[in-house]
């Protein structure tokens, strides 16, 4: 006689709804991914391959595709404005010294991933024109944060002597991330940091004094 259990027949169970685990690697994942060919090469099918989560269980943790895409916008943007704040904030080091950490920074890891990975925003942004509307206010929100960390950081370099004491921090912020977006992109065209370099070298060269 067989002692062993019969087998259940029917489906098996599924997989929480709210799992969080599950979600946080899905997210993970999509800062990866579109941080390499952005939104909209991005095939949800490729993503859930990836984290090893079955087809069809994408829609237990995002309601949409752009419901996805707003939660990884919103966790690069949590993490590169903790980046941002370890080096902008960092009182043991002149306020200048501190955004050439920054890009330092950030260029030696466009070189430790090869120049394969850019800025998730940056990439976003060029495809600005064919993405969800609601990208677009998340978006300049993002990117406005990123300039009041800098500004503020330049209004202390001004405070110091460092810079003019009238210089427009928020207007040199702005000039700023313009630039620096474009300086990441060239690198990934050239698959080098010098384009990275030559605009932080003339950015901070150009400060008004």
């Amino acid at each position: 006689m067989n002692a062993s259990a019969p087998k259940r027949r029917g489906r098996p169970p599924r997989q929480p709804r709210d799992n969080p685990d599950t979600r946080d690697a899905l997210i993970r994942c999509g800062v990866v991914v579109l941080t390499e060919q952005g939104f909209v090469a991005t095939g949800i099918d490729g993503v859930l391959k990836r984290v090893g989560v079955p087809k069809g269980s994408f829609y237990h943790y995002f309601d949409s595709k752009e419901a996805f895409g707003q939660a990884v916008m919103e966790r690069y943007a949590a993490y590169f404005a903790a980046k941002l704040d370890r080096w902008l904030l960092d009182d043991h080091t002149p306020p200048l010294l501190r955004i050439e950490h920054f890009m330092q920074d950030a260029m030696a890891g466009m070189a430790r991933h090869d120049f394969r990975r850019g800025c998730l925003v940056g990439n976003l942004c060029q495809e600005v024109t064919i993405l969800p509307a609601s990208y677009r206010e998340l978006l300049q929100a993002i990117l406005q944060s990123w300039e009041q960390r800098l500004a503020a950081c330049l209004q202390r370099a001004a405070e110091r002597g460092d810079i003019a004491a009238d210089a427009d921090c928020e207007r040199l912020a702005e000039l700023f991330w313009i630039g620096w977006e474009g300086a990441v992109q060239r690198a990934r065209i050239v698959r080098s940091n010098a384009p990275m370099a030559l605009f932080g070298q003339e950015f901070l060269a150009r400060l008004p004094r």
